[in-house]
């Protein structure tokens, strides 16, 4: 991804899975392309098994602070807590992306962040309307609103139409996680 290339925003959202298997995808397409990767994600506390291998591939890796619950599932105090993590973290990624102009800039479930009231809707939107016209932008996640919606130049619905979790099959690691 040149200097002259036009970084475009993609939007990875739905019910299905693969959003973040997707965003994993092309973050290694870029690494082994040479294009500087920043990964971050959101909402997020348990292990994963991409942060591993895309750190080796050498990608620069951040995430937020989130502990061991759902939004829903907090406290009012743990939820603002939650809320400042994810706040330094936004602002961490925004310096990342001002002084560095990494390629390609992967935003994993900074949507859910953003409907979870940890991350503000416009603090997103700044981001991505000021980062450097170069940078490819990632975000995934489910029901963005409309003001992301409109600046997606790839906007992709990924829709389940059978999952094994519907069957009574948790979340297995290499696969879900």
């Amino acid at each position: 991804m040149s200097k002259q290339e036009k970084g475009c925003v993609h939007l990875y959202v739905g019910t299905g899975k693969g959003k973040t298997t997707a965003a994993v995808g092309l973050a290694v397409r870029a690494l082994g392309q040479g294009v500087q990767v920043l990964f971050c994600q959101f909402l997020k506390s348990e292990k994963t098994g991409e942060l591993a291998p895309l750190a080796r591939l050498g990608a620069k890796l951040l995430r937020a602070k989130h502990g061991n619950k759902f939004t829903f599932q907090m406290t009012p105090g743990e939820l603002a807590e939650a809320r400042a993590n994810h706040v330094r973290c936004l602002e961490e990624v925004s310096r990342i992306v001002r002084e560095e102009q990494p390629g390609l800039v992967v935003l994993d479930e900074v949507v859910d962040a953003v409907n979870a009231g940890v991350l503000d809707c416009d603090a997103l939107v700044d981001l991505i309307k000021t980062r450097q016209p170069q940078i490819e932008l990632v975000l995934t996640g489910r029901n963005p609103p409309k003001a992301i919606e409109e600046l997606a130049d790839y906007y992709t619905d990924f829709v389940c139409i059978a999952h094994p979790y519907q069957k009574g099959v948790a979340a297995r690691e290499g696969v879900e996680y």
